[in-house]
């Protein structure tokens, strides 16, 4: 029997009607053996993530060219059934113009959604002042509408990954990205209970992006209570796992133990787990 997989437009008409209302979690992958195994599990949508992704090719996250993030998410929507968010990074561009030009490109690998961050790359400078940033949400907005409107746009603000723990700065540039044509907002670093709900009055209606990076003591039930939309975890995954291989490849170097392998999945089972994933996936 084939089954027939879903189209982009089912899975962005998908990812629209999950930030409609409630809350979900969308789980960060950096390859397709993460995103089937995560997709496996039931969750509605998965996000790459710039730095799981930039890891896996040995590169230091904001490392890597468009090209390749491109590349990263033909194969992703390839791999998978559910919608996929892309972590575009700063749309690759530092002009409005470019910014447009990448996002033309981010829609035809036919992911559901994408953010543009704040961020300029620049140490010194850090990130694009409110006007600049959010004349980069109006491009990409542009862009999306001009492709036929259906790819929802993330806008981010970066302050608190850049050392401007200013909680009004943040809401006054995620006000002004949604303003610019934003659909969903995100400030990854904010934690505490009253940050949260603070943000998330401030950009209502429109749904809100927590990131959960860490161990939190928070529970989903905890930020559907303050009106968060969706939770993403960043690389948190990808840390997970790189955690395990470093515990093990440094025992291994240093003191010429095996122990640093207790914990590893079967091999029997992720093999069975693949097969019959790609069995279902030719309609076997």
């Amino acid at each position: 029997m084939t089954t027939t997989r879903p189209t982009v437009a089912d899975k962005r008409r998908a990812f629209a009607q999950l930030h409609a209302s409630g809350c979900f979690v969308i789980p960060n992958p950096w390859d397709v053996g993460s995103a089937r195994y995560l997709q496996s599990l039931g969750f509605a949508a998965l996000a790459t993530t710039s730095s799981g992704f930039a890891w896996s090719h040995g590169h230091a996250d904001n490392a890597i060219t468009r090209d390749m993030a491109l590349a990263h998410l033909h194969e992703m929507v390839e791999a998978t059934d559910v919608p996929i968010n892309a972590d575009f990074e700063n749309g690759f561009a530092h002009d409005a113009a470019g910014v447009a030009q990448s996002v033309r490109l981010a829609l035809e690998t036919g992911v559901a959604g994408l953010s543009i961050e704040d961020s300029t790359g620049d140490a010194a400078h850090p990130l694009y002042t409110i006007d600049e940033a959010a004349t980069r949400i109006a491009a990409a907005r542009s862009a999306i509408d001009a492709m036929g409107g259906d790819t929802l746009l993330v806008g981010r603000a970066e302050c608190f990954l850049h050392g401007v723990i200013d909680l009004a700065e943040t809401i006054a540039r995620l006000k002004a990205y949604a303003n610019a044509g934003a659909d969903c907002l995100y400030a990854p670093g904010i934690r505490t209970r009253e940050q949260i709900a603070a943000v998330v009055a401030a950009v209502a209606p429109k749904p809100f992006n927590l990131l959960i990076g860490w161990a939190s003591d928070l529970t989903m039930a905890d930020v559907a209570a303050l009106g968060v939309r969706r939770v993403s975890v960043g690389g948190a995954l990808a840390r997970s796992a790189w955690g395990g291989f470093e515990r093990a490849a440094k025992l291994l170097s240093s003191q010429g133990r095996f122990d640093g392998f207790a914990d590893a999945a079967s091999g029997q089972a992720l093999d069975a787990f693949f097969a019959g994933d790609s069995k279902r996936r030719v309609g076997g």
